[in-house]
Order: C-alpha cells, then structure tokens, then sequence
C-alpha cells in the first residue's frame, strides 16, 4: 500500500523516507512489498497505515486542498491529529508502534476475538452484549453505523434479537474493549509527554464525537480511545452538524467512505489512495482563497 503514491509524487517519496528514518528501519519495504505476514504484525500495520494516510494527505494539501475540520477511526485518530499538527509525523510513528505493541501484548493471540454485527441498533447490540456477560468480557467496540467466549455468545443472542448477519473479523487482538485497560496504562504517560501544540483545526474524537481544540484534550482522547468503543456514527452527526458537506477519506481502502455514506447522505465523499483518485478530488474541491 502507498506504493504508487511514492512513484508519483516526490512528496510522498519524502513522507516514506520520515517514516523509515524515524523509526530506524525500512516501514515503507514492508508496506510496499510485504509479506503479508509481517506487514499484519500489529507493530507494523499501524506505523504503515499512519504513513500512506500522512503522505495522501500532504500531497493534498500541497495541491490547496486542506481540511475544515479532521478525524480519523480507531488508529485514523493520529493521522488526524498529524494532520492538524497536534504532534509531529516522527512522533506520532513512534508512538502508534508501541500502541499496537502494546494492545497486541494486553491480550495474546487467540485469546480474544470480534465480530461485526450488522442490521442491529447499538442499544439491542448492546443488550446482546450484557446477555453474554457471563462468558466473559465482552461490549461493544466500534458504534460504525446505523442498523469463541462471549463473542460468541452475544453474537447468537444479537442474531436472536434480530441482527441481519453477525461476521467474526480477522484481527489480532480485541480492540476498544475493557481487555486494552492494561495498553491503555502502558500508553498513557508517553502520550501525555509529546511535544503537543494547539491543533491548527479541531479534531472530532472517536470518544465522545466532540472537537478537540487544544492539544491537551487531543491528547486526552487519545488515551481514552485504547480501551473506549469508537463512536463514529456520532463522529459523522458532529461532522454533519458542523457544516461539513464534503469528505475525503485518505490512505489505505475505502470502508470509511462507505460509512460515511450510510451515516450522512447528503454529503459528497471521495477516497485517496493512489494518483487515479486526484483528479476526481482536485473537481470536487475549490480550495479557499
């Protein structure tokens, strides 16, 4: 991922070489080249993903395409808060390493698990989700859209009550639930000691969908996000209601678009990936003078 991206564009070349300097090996070989195995190592999928959405992101901004207001889903958070220039690029690469270090260490492989419950409203998924309390830990993590252990067993009663289709995802460790308190505590005290500045456009945050305008509670909702559900349907309302009309959704894939769409009509919404996807974005938006 980020390849062609790098091959077009001599901002993005840089924005790799920041990413391999900053932390002393070559992140941008294994998310060009793989293999699979290794660039799905937790440690490595985040720093990856937080360099192609950072390069997409320059490259637009460079051509006067900047952002009224910035968030990003789960991990998306730190490139939204580079972005902003919450915390620089090198730090921010740094930081997100350890963060999947950390949350794949708070649970071992194989001991926790997710599943994605479509066709459900939050509260009936939550409800499924207390029914199961008794298996295990088990709650809901990411609140997207509308519509073995206790997963497993509050994905049956999410089916009995009603959900459309319950699919067990692929992951390595069970995000944004009580089980990451313990990266969460790891986390915390080297968030709080980045070099932070007051953020050039609010951040709306996975933890309460609110904008963040200082750094201090950037910050903050940073650390609240490794163990709390990410809320981004309600990310998308606060969009909404702010007036935003238009939104790009860059880096790596196109299931936030996707989201976006459910969620907010009415909205224009486009992705950015690769050098095909400029020039539908560059005819959407007229920069402000």
């Amino acid at each position: 991922m980020g390849k062609a991206l790098r091959d077009a564009f001599p901002i993005c070349r840089e924005a790799f070489l920041e990413a391999d300097a900053a932390l002393g090996e070559p992140l941008s070989r294994i998310a060009f080249e793989g293999p699979d195995a290794e660039l799905m190592l937790t440690e490595n999928t985040q720093p990856a993903i937080l360099a192609v959405s950072v390069a997409a992101a320059r490259l637009l901004e460079s051509r006067g395409i900047s952002p009224a207001l910035v968030a990003g889903h789960s991990l998306g958070e730190y490139s939204a808060n580079v972005v902003a220039g919450t915390f620089p690029f090198e730090e921010a690469l740094r930081i997100v390493r350890r963060r999947g270090r950390y949350m794949q260490e708070a649970v071992p492989v194989g001991e926790g698990s997710m599943a994605a419950i479509l066709g459900l409203e939050a509260d009936r998924v939550a409800e499924a989700c207390a029914g199961a309390a008794d298996a295990g830990v088990v709650s809901a993590a990411n609140l997207n859209g509308p519509g073995h252990d206790a997963v497993a067993k509050a994905s049956e009663r999410a089916k009995a009550l009603g959900a459309r289709r319950v699919v067990p995802l692929s992951v390595s460790a069970p995000f944004h639930c009580a089980l990451m308190k313990p990266a969460q505590d790891r986390l915390a005290p080297e968030l709080r000691a980045l070099p932070a500045a007051r953020p050039r456009v609010p951040i709306v945050a996975n933890v309460d969908a609110e904008p963040k305008r200082d750094a201090a509670s950037a910050i903050e909702a940073l650390v609240a996000q490794v163990s709390a559900p990410v809320l981004w349907e309600a990310v998308i309302r606060r969009l909404a209601s702010e007036g935003v009309t238009t939104y790009v959704e860059v880096g790596p894939g196109t299931v936030l678009s996707g989201l976006v769409r459910k969620i907010h009509r009415e909205a224009a919404v486009r992705s950015f990936s690769s050098p095909d996807d400029l020039a539908a974005i560059e005819s959407l938006i007229t920069p402000h003078v």
